[in-house]
């Protein structure tokens, strides 16, 4: 059961990465662009917390438990950078569609 919920987590987590990434690509303003981008980023970061807890519950060994490690850490460091980017960003993220349309 376990299982299932990481593997549901990490879909979520992609599609959310893809979702914000598609919407990088797509939107010409620089500062939405930079808001995406972190939005996305922040996805990815989950992915990875997800991804490495997976592996740890499926993979119960000491090389595994070393790698996870290294991908949570670096996940969460993703998370916690990109959602203060997303909150800088988002300020002025408003302003810049009033602006330009």
């Amino acid at each position: 059961m376990l299982n299932l919920i990481f593997v549901f987590t990490i879909i979520i987590s992609f599609v959310f990465y893809f979702y914000f990434k598609t919407k990088q690509f797509r939107s010409p303003l620089p500062i939405a662009k930079n808001w995406y981008k972190s939005k996305a980023n922040i996805g990815f970061g989950s992915f990875l917390v997800f991804f490495g807890l997976n592996q740890a519950y499926l993979f119960p060994t000491m090389y595994t438990f070393i790698i996870v490690a290294i991908l949570v850490v670096l996940g969460i460091f993703v998370i916690l950078e990109n959602t203060k980017k997303a909150r800088h960003y988002g300020q002025f993220v408003e302003e810049e569609f009033r602006i330009n349309q």
